[in-house]
């Protein structure tokens, strides 16, 4: 099983729920599904977010603070999820494992966890495959995402990103 270790994954998600709520994302249009906006909260790093019916929400996108690139997945199904509290995980790309460590926030009382790249690109590797399948450290699986137009659209949020200097 592959790590991330060799992509330089770095494990610590900062958000700060205050300042997330404090500062909303900022729209910056539709792309192929999903949503490209800027977060104010992550530097005016930009993202793309996709919200299903469910009320499960993903993004992919820059932390421009800490120049590093994410994701991040909330779904019920994570259970109790605990806001800063560092979880092992498993994330699978078109079936190709990855280990990760991710830290636990909440979006609207909806339990969820981010993973950070120092090598910002690996979130464009990410957007080149069909699906990710993120798993909890129990190892039930928590949510199937479609990445149907992900690349697309982070072609947007990459010259979004270009944009705010």
């Amino acid at each position: 099983m592959k790590t991330l270790k060799a992509l330089t994954m770095v494990a610590v998600l900062v958000l700060s729920t205050g300042a997330a709520q404090a500062q909303a994302l900022i729209d910056k249009g539709f792309v192929a599904g999903w949503n490209v906006m800027v977060d104010p909260a992550m530097g005016n790093g930009c993202l793309i977010q996709t919200v299903y019916q469910d009320l499960s929400v993903v993004r992919i996108g820059y932390d421009a603070t800490n120049n590093r690139g994410y994701f991040v997945a909330f779904n019920k199904a994570w259970g109790k999820i605990e806001e800063g509290k560092t979880y092992d995980i498993r994330f699978e790309l078109d079936g190709e494992n990855f280990d990760a460590v991710a830290t636990g926030f909440e979006l609207d009382r909806v339990p969820g966890v981010g993973v950070f790249f120092k090598d910002r690109e690996f979130i464009h590797a990410i957007a080149q495959k069909k699906s990710m399948t993120i798993f909890s450290q129990k190892g039930a699986q928590v949510m199937a995402i479609d990445l149907a137009g992900s690349a697309k659209a982070l072609d947007y949020a990459r010259k979004c990103q270009d944009q705010q200097g």
